[in-house]
């Protein structure tokens, strides 16, 4: 043992000279342990010291994190403070009890290469979830506060711990990746078999479309005009701000779009024609986004004659009456 924990340890693996009411209860105590767990009287007063050790550095992790919380305002900073100081009482706990339980063990690095080879076989699992947990220390896919799909589950990044991590889910019977309220917890191991999507990470914007669906019969161009002047008002400042973004991801990585300026699309569905809108949105506001260009094209489609929203509908065409006149079938003959 350390030098330093010698005299903290003394009094407790040292049998007192002087008798007293506490040393008798104390040896009770030592005496029914012994009894039921079957451990020398060493290795009971070690582990009701390295209880000691536990319950001290608990209560002092507690006072500290009792100051810092009431202190910091900021929760993101108050999260980090927390989890660190958490951190920090992990290591402190794992030094004090192996100066206390490893003392008698001569060759460390042996004792350790057994241990290590039993937890590889006994606790498979828990340690693929340490490894994941490493692994996103120090790789970051992903951090606390991204918005990320791993697998089935998406959901912003609340809490990252050893053996798993947290998700405010988002989506699933929401539309619009709204958050649902439910709390997942993943598997840290689950990074290393599932893909995880970063909806945020550098480049916190995604492409979004908009389908919207006119009659055959509207005059779909002049309809194609109002959709790219709603966009044009609504999307286009937000375009520019996602050229700046993308200047900063592309220093990470190989992200590379010509063109951020929202742009309306031509197809031809069953039912009429399809102008679908594509714009650049960021990550939580595509909602908000969705309905502010939807109330445009409302107002914009009511004031014109020549535009209908289409629907899907059965309708009869009859070719020799409707049809091209160049593409019109003879009447069959009676």
């Amino acid at each position: 043992m350390h030098p330093v924990f010698a005299p903290l340890r003394a009094p407790l693996l040292q049998l007192p000279a002087v008798t007293s009411p506490q040393t008798e209860a104390l040896d009770q105590a030592t005496a029914w342990l012994e009894g039921v767990f079957g451990l020398g009287p060493v290795a009971v007063r070690k582990a009701v010291f390295s209880l000691a050790l536990i319950l001290a550095v608990w209560f002092v992790r507690r006072l500290v994190v009792r100051v810092i919380t009431s202190r910091i305002e900021d929760p993101r900073t108050r999260y980090g403070w927390v989890k660190g100081t958490a951190w920090a009482a992990y290591g402190v706990v794992f030094l004090l009890l192996g100066q206390v339980w490893l003392e008698s063990v001569r060759n460390v690095g042996t004792f350790l290469g057994l241990l290590t080879a039993g937890l590889a076989i006994a606790l498979k699992d828990l340690i693929t979830n340490m490894a994941g947990w490493a692994f996103i220390l120090m790789r970051h896919p992903f951090a606390v506060g991204d918005r990320i799909q791993i697998g089935e589950h998406k959901g912003d990044v609340v809490d990252i711990r050893l053996f798993q991590f947290t998700l405010l889910e988002v989506g699933n019977w929401v539309h619009a990746d709204q958050s649902t309220g439910r709390i997942i917890h993943v598997p840290n191991a689950d990074v290393f078999s599932e893909p995880v999507a970063n909806y945020t990470d550098e480049f916190p914007y995604v492409w979004h479309e908009m389908p919207v669906l006119v009659t055959f019969e509207s005059d779909w161009r002049r309809a194609r005009e109002l959709l790219q002047s709603a966009l044009d008002a609504i999307a286009r400042e937000i375009a520019l701000e996602a050229a700046t973004a993308l200047r900063r991801g592309s220093r990470k990585f190989l992200i590379s779009y010509r063109h951020f300026s929202p742009r309306v699309y031509v197809s031809v569905e069953d039912s009429g024609v399809c102008l679908t809108l594509r714009f650049l949105a960021p990550v939580r506001q595509r909602r908000g986004l969705n309905e502010r260009i939807w109330e445009a094209i409302l107002d914009a489609f009511a004031a014109e004659d020549a535009i209908d929203l289409a629907y899907p509908t059965r309708r009869m065409f009859i070719n020799p009456v409707e049809g091209q006149t160049g593409a019109r079938a003879p009447w069959p003959t009676p």
